[in-house]
């Protein structure tokens, strides 16, 4: 059974133009990698965690600040690696500069022994929508079109 993934596609309205808030993962990897490489902040579901509960704990996590708002479901997206997110949209203000991760820790460099820690996400910014299609990673894509066509039908 594939892995799942919570988390919430957070956006806000500013002159009625909808932006979105990414997160830009931390660590070496992605460190160099811009576009393709944000998400919506999201984390495995616990054995037994409800799955809006799971998103809204990892988003608590990577952000550092609750997330709280009306939480409407938008959708499972099988990523490329075969993992299921599991995401709701909620409209939320958060102070993108703000942002306070959790923390990893791995071997850096690699089999050098050392134990590096590392935030989680690194940074989080407000996008656009044109600019969130560039930004988001690609099996994350579909999110922002079934939003939008969600939307339309509010």
């Amino acid at each position: 059974m594939p892995q799942k993934s919570a988390g919430l596609l957070i956006h806000r309205r500013i002159a009625g133009v909808f932006e979105f808030l990414l997160v830009h993962p931390g660590g070496p990897f992605w460190a160099r990698k811009d576009e393709g490489a944000w998400s919506i902040p999201k984390g495995l579901i616990g054995d037994n965690e409800d799955e809006l509960e799971a998103a809204k704990r990892e988003a608590e996590e990577e952000l550092g600040v609750a997330v709280d708002g009306d939480f409407r479901p938008l959708g499972s997206y099988k990523q490329p690696g075969g993992k299921i997110v599991i995401a709701w949209s909620v409209e939320a203000d958060i102070d993108a500069d703000a942002v306070r991760s959790n923390m990893f820790s791995m071997e850096w460099p690699p089999k050098s022994g050392r134990m590096k820690e590392f935030p989680e996400v690194d940074r989080a910014g407000w996008f656009s929508l044109p600019e969130a299609g560039l930004k988001i990673l690609k099996g994350q894509r579909a999110m922002l079109d079934d939003f939008l066509e969600r939307r339309g039908a509010d």
